[in-house]
């Protein structure tokens, strides 16, 4: 139960200020935007989507099938957020949060199952 509570409370305290920042464009958002590729109009609609998904999870344990999609829809934007990376030549500096980030979002629906049970 403590490790659900915790994992659940670091996926929403990652995506709520990752989906913030690229929403207001804070610091480099705008300089990682343009080298993914993507406008800064673009890269809020990702912030959105982040923030959202935040949302989702917050309310996971409440409504489970709202944290699961949620879930499922962090790990497409991270699956993205990857194939972005590569495509770019990034080095693994810029790849392993990326890959952090899907692999402890991939376990949420395993824990928020097995909290459900």
């Amino acid at each position: 139960m403590i490790l659900s509570a915790s994992v659940t409370c670091l996926i929403i305290l990652i995506f709520a200020m990752l989906g913030v920042a690229k929403i207001l464009a804070l610091g480099p958002m705008s300089e990682l935007a343009a080298h993914a590729g993507f406008t800064t109009a673009a890269y809020r609609v990702i912030g959105a989507l982040e923030l959202a998904g935040a949302i989702g999870v917050a309310l996971g344990p409440v409504v489970p099938l709202c944290g699961g999609l949620a879930g499922i829809g962090l790990v497409a934007l991270l699956a993205g957020a990857v194939t972005t990376h590569v495509r770019k030549g990034d080095g693994l500096p810029k790849l392993v949060p990326a890959v952090s980030c899907a692999a402890l979002v991939a376990w949420y629906p395993a824990l928020l199952a097995h909290v459900r049970s």
